[in-house]
């Protein structure tokens, strides 16, 4: 019953079921697309049963209901839509995409490219904190264990071009074991490998005058080479004969695609790519943490904007070069400071519907998601969004002090406690980051009190 009142008055606060293009939901969003957003209307989306807020970003109407709570939600409207819903226009990623920017259309691509290759990483940085807790706790491994750990440690990152083309082609609409193959070439053991040469253990293979070495840690160039694949295939297929396409299509789109990275494109996309991170990482090793500080002050803008996704080629360099991820302890302080603001303030409200609201949509912070807590609390008074960013620009200080960085990347928080496993210190400092960006994001509004409680009630 509960659900149906939602659902109804989600139906009323939006235009009607007819007004709905497409609907999907998140972790604890549900989102929709309408075919005229004018006939939303805005002040009845405060009275929507059990919201806990909303807000309007790269085309989709957000309603904020929280974890497990958003699924029953959804399933009441999926029921509520009925034969309406046969005539969605499917794919919402593509009726969302319709609606971005060029800018957010780039980076929603490179996150569909990149985000399911997360779990891999993320096992991956799991197995080095292993490794390094092991180590710190006394035990003596044999030479072949630690080549076992050598193995499930740097097997992802040694053949991440080929996951990034194979990803990239699935996304671009081309055949990915296609993209496989070119992947693996990109990595071949025939070439000279990248972070031996890097290193000046060895000389790049020159052909024509070029200077060719392989693409291992690579992610621009292996994202053009799966876009490469698919756009090559599709074209070829228009102009080859059927009878003839099992054999001259792959053929033609491996030769031209691996010949084109290797002597055309691939030079100049890696010598760009290697040219902005190391701007990237200047900025952030700035003199006193200056680089921190400011990093983790603004990194909740990004969040906003749907512009985080973009971090992740800058973290996955930075575990490839260095094997530490400090953007995810900076991430981690940034949204701890926010998390402080939002308890303080959702501890001033007086009415206790609201209150349970925020603090339940605050709640997901502690599992590295902090949407909700951002359009449901903080972003509704600024000097609350102002404290947690203050909170967060301390915290970044903090690890600046520690030298603290991650084994990987992906998870933040809480669940971000299995990347400091390496030895107790790093746990401990991690700790200590993330209470001591709350404890100033919770302060700053106490101090203000007066001011934003009057504001909230």
């Amino acid at each position: 019953m509960a659900n149906e009142k939602t659902v109804k008055k989600i139906l009323e606060v939006v235009g009607g079921k007819e007004n709905i293009k497409n609907y999907e939901h998140c972790a604890t969003r549900l989102r929709l697309i309408l075919r005229d957003d004018s006939l939303l209307n805005k002040e009845e989306t405060e009275s929507i049963p059990d919201s806990k807020g909303y807000f309007f970003n790269t085309g989709q109407h957000q309603f904020i209901f929280g974890t497990g709570r958003v699924n029953e939600v959804y399933s009441a409207l999926k029921a509520e839509m009925g034969e309406k819903d046969q005539e969605s226009t499917g794919n919402f990623k593509d009726d969302v995409y319709q609606n971005l920017s060029p800018v957010q259309k780039v980076v929603r691509t490179l996150a569909d490219i990149l985000v399911p290759l997360i779990p891999a990483l993320v096992t991956t940085g799991l197995l080095m904190g292993i490794r390094g807790l092991l180590l710190e706790l006394g035990l003596n491994l044999s030479e072949e264990v630690l080549t076992v750990f050598q193995m499930l440690t740097d097997t992802a990152f040694a053949f991440l071009p080929v996951l990034i083309v194979f990803s990239a082609t699935k996304k671009f609409g081309g055949t990915p074991i296609v993209g496989i193959v070119v992947g693996l070439m990109m990595v071949a053991p025939q070439l000279p490998n990248a972070w031996a040469v890097a290193e000046g253990a060895a000389d790049p293979l020159y052909l024509f005058g070029i200077p060719i070495i392989g693409y291992q840690g690579s992610v621009i160039p292996a994202i053009v080479a799966g876009l490469m694949v698919a756009k090559l295939e599709k074209s070829l297929r228009k102009v080859i004969p059927q009878i003839m396409d099992l054999v001259f299509t792959p053929f033609l789109t491996i030769t031209i695609t691996i010949a084109v990275m290797l002597l055309v494109l691939g030079p100049i996309l890696h010598g760009i790519e290697s040219g902005v991170i190391n701007a990237i990482v200047y900025g952030l090793e700035a003199p006193l943490g200056i680089g921190y500080i400011i990093f983790a002050m603004f990194q909740q803008l990004l969040t906003i904007t749907g512009l985080h996704h973009s971090l992740q080629i800058v973290e996955i360099s930075l575990l490839n070069t260095g094997g530490t991820n400090v953007l995810q302890t900076l991430i981690t302080a940034s949204m701890a400071g926010q998390f402080g603001a939002a308890i303080a303030a959702s501890l001033m409200m007086k009415d206790k519907i609201k209150r349970a609201n925020a603090l339940s949509s605050s709640a997901s912070t502690l599992f590295g998601i902090t949407e909700p807590l951002l359009f449901g609390v903080n972003l509704r008074h600024f000097r609350i969004f102002g404290s947690g960013m203050v909170g967060g620009a301390v915290g970044g200080l903090v690890t600046y002090i520690f030298s603290l960085a991650a084994t990987g990347m992906g998870i933040t928080f809480i669940p971000g406690l299995l990347l400091y496993t390496s030895s107790l210190g790093a746990l401990m400092q991690y700790l200590i980051v993330i209470v001591i960006a709350f404890v100033v994001g919770f302060v700053l509004v106490r101090i203000q009190s007066k001011t934003i409680e009057s504001e909230i009630n």
